[in-house]
């Protein structure tokens, strides 16, 4: 992998991993279209991932640190209640990570067609956040906080967004629209580092084995993080709005190129 690649993929990976058109997903396309090795994926992955985890908690450092401390007061206050929300919607999503991960990617692959299609699906539940009415509640309850969880955990396809399938399913349940994309950022972290540290401590993490040099892994971190700085802000500001069917559109005309470009490869 080249360095400027590794910037462009790092692009990708810092706005796709905030905005609801799934990072994964155009990671694979990316990587098609560039002609880059699949066997790259574990370390550049785990690389460009970390980056949108530091760039999550730079945006939102004031609200996790004030989670934190008055967490720590060991009193059952909004704060307590907010992170136990948090640590219930990780449930799912750490149970497939830990248990089925080798299962899922067996029975689906990586293909550019199943990202394709997991992108249709992606549209869809934007759209309905769009076209379906749904009554506003004042925060994430610790049901929608599951539910909302289980979403996640189907995200693990390639092509189906976890930001869109978390924050769709959070607007669909009543969820206040200004807190649902937080929730969708926050609840993210912990999987995420999880399942870098299990790479790295499985062995899976080898610069030298991938073959990719540091210069091209800092360049992919550095450009995923400036991306995800911006697109972290920007979603947040936008799910506010709740009008997300541009990314439907979005969504539905990637995931038709894709399946057409997986056809004829």
């Amino acid at each position: 992998m080249e360095w400027f690649e590794a910037i462009i993929l790092g692009i990708i990976q810092g706005l796709a991993e905030f905005l609801p058109i799934s990072s994964s997903g155009h990671l694979i396309i990316g990587k098609e279209l560039l002609g880059i090795e699949n066997s790259e994926n574990v370390v550049f992955e785990t690389v460009v991932h970390a980056a949108t985890v530091l760039s999550t908690i730079t945006i939102l450092w004031k609200e996790i640190s004030n989670l934190f401390l008055k967490s720590i007061k060991f009193q059952w206050n909004d704060e307590t209640q907010y992170l136990c929300k948090i640590a219930i919607s990780m449930i799912p999503v750490l149970i497939v990570g830990l248990f089925f991960k080798d299962t899922v990617e067996a029975l689906f692959g990586e293909g550019v067609i199943l990202v394709g299609i997991m992108l249709l699906v992606t549209a869809l539940l934007l759209a309905l956040t769009k076209f379906v009415k749904f009554k506003e509640r004042k925060d994430v309850g610790f049901v929608s906080a599951l539910i909302i969880g289980l979403a996640q955990a189907v995200a693990v396809l390639p092509g189906l967004s976890r930001s869109g399938t978390t924050i769709a399913t959070g607007l669909l349940l009543g969820v206040k629209k200004e807190s649902v994309a937080q929730f969708s950022f926050l609840m993210v972290i912990i999987p995420i580092l999880g399942e870098s540290f299990l790479s790295l401590v499985g062995g899976d993490f080898s610069a030298a084995a991938s073959g990719i040099s540091p210069i091209s892994l800092i360049c992919g971190f550095i450009a995923a993080y400036v991306c995800g700085l911006l697109a972290c802000k920007w979603m947040i500001d936008l799910v506010k709005r709740a009008n997300l069917i541009w990314f439907a559109l979005y969504c539905t005309i990637a995931g038709t190129l894709a399946i057409v470009l997986g056809c004829f490869a």
